[in-house]
């Protein structure tokens, strides 16, 4: 069958992930902490700052038609208040680029860092923040807006809710661990100090109090309050409405971290709440958006007890999840069941070291977009994650989710397979 005309398939970046030297975003203060929890510094990335264009050729010359990544916040409004021109220029720049090799850029205004003055006024947990995030959309768009279709305001805007829930169960585990003696640190995983990991956490929040102002600074990846939950869609709220006073014709869209949540009999329960967490509760803020862009790696099961371990035997990523390729179409149907405008695929990909399982990966997963197309679920796009190995956040540059190879030393760019056959996809 193939997609209709007009299908966007391409790649998706993260300015922080790729661009180096953000030297004014909350993640660079922290790489910087003596008692960082980053495995290494972002430092010049990939440099795709001075390298975009070759980037974007690169996707294009393969025949993908899409090109989805994130203007920098911090670099836009290094202060606050403070607008840099310069940097504004950049990202027209960027976009031209995309325009000029006939790629569709998809534009992300949040991807998880933020500016370190923001924090310091108490991100994400602050009401201010709201206003601050509107001022910000209505500069690019006012700016750069007459060249744009499509405007994600902020990437995985549930995720701090997730690692909430992440939180709570590692320190559950934690404290039962450390109940048990000494001995038995090793029980929870392997190497774990919990002394050492104590002593660090009250270095850690003396080191964020001289830099944040604040022992626990409110990043965009924190451990969030339902209140700052609903201040992130309050944010999209504000911002959306923005961009739309501005320019009423782009598409303006969020988009959501989901697993494919599976129940084994008994789970049902997990299951049903798990979702309500990580999706039906945002419809209100949502429901009148032009899209959804939807994020998705992997599933989650459920059992009696609730949330099960990967199943025995399976193939896993380096990133410790399941090989799920099929995760993504079971999520699109089920978004689909309350969600009702157009869906784009933003985000679906895997790390691993061996490109032919990533072309298994795009595969299945297409698939499965594929037949949720054929079905009448108004699918517009998908973009795979990443354009290239690039800093995966704290993990840093060891887990390889590109297309295209990176050498950490010169630079130089090294298409994989998986590129030319994602590409063939969109010929």
């Amino acid at each position: 069958m193939g997609f209709p005309k007009g299908f966007l398939i391409g790649a998706a970046t993260a300015a922080h992930q790729v661009e180096g030297n953000n030297i004014h975003s909350d993640y660079w203060a922290q790489e910087l902490l003596p008692h960082t929890s980053f495995t290494e510094p972002s430092g010049i990335a990939c440099d795709h700052y001075n390298r975009y264009e070759e980037d974007i050729q690169l996707l294009a010359g393969a025949g993908l038609n899409a090109y989805r990544f994130s203007i920098e916040w911090a670099r836009i409004e290094p202060e606050e208040g403070a607008f840099d021109e310069t940097e504004i220029e950049h990202y027209r720049k960027v976009i031209a680029c995309c325009r000029k090799y006939n790629v569709e850029p998809i534009v992300t205004l949040m991807h998880f860092t933020s500016p370190v003055w923001l924090i310091r006024k108490g991100g994400w947990e602050a009401e201010s923040t709201i206003e601050y995030f509107r001022r910000y959309a209505a500069y690019v768009i006012k700016k750069l807006g007459a060249e744009l279709k499509y405007i994600c305001t902020i990437n995985e805007a549930n995720m701090g809710l997730q690692l909430a829930a992440i939180a709570k169960r590692f320190q559950l585990m934690a404290q039962q661990a450390a109940q048990k003696a000494k001995s038995a640190e090793g029980t929870v995983q392997v190497g774990m100090n919990f002394e050492k990991m104590m002593e660090n956490m009250k270095v850690a929040a003396m080191e964020n109090a001289q830099v944040f102002g604040t022992p626990q600074p409110q990043v965009f990846v924190s451990s969030r309050t339902p209140e700052g939950d609903e201040l992130v869609f309050r944010a999209h709220k504000a911002a959306k409405e923005a961009i739309k006073s501005i320019c009423p014709n782009i598409r303006v869209g969020i988009t959501l971290s989901m697993h494919d949540l599976q129940a084994l009999p008994g789970g049902e329960q997990f299951a049903n709440k798990a979702w309500e967490e990580e999706f039906r509760h945002y419809l209100p803020y949502i429901e009148d958006d032009d899209f959804l862009g939807v994020q998705n790696y992997t599933r989650t099961l459920y059992g009696p007890s609730g949330q099960l371990p990967c199943p025995e035997g399976a193939e896993l990523t380096q990133m410790d999840y399941e090989f799920y390729p099929d995760a993504l179409e079971h999520v699109i149907r089920k978004v689909w069941e309350d969600f009702k405008g157009d869906l784009l695929v933003t985000e679906n990909g895997v790390a691993v070291t061996d490109d032919s399982r990533r072309i298994v990966f795009i595969r299945s997963a297409l698939a499965g977009v594929e037949k949720c197309v054929r079905d009448g679920i108004p699918v517009k796009g998908y973009c795979y994650w990443s354009l290239m190995d690039n800093f995966e956040w704290q993990k840093g540059f060891s887990m390889t989710f590109g297309l295209i190879a990176v050498d950490r030393t010169t630079q130089e760019r090294t298409p994989k397979e998986s590129l030319a056959f994602l590409g063939s996809y969109a010929k």
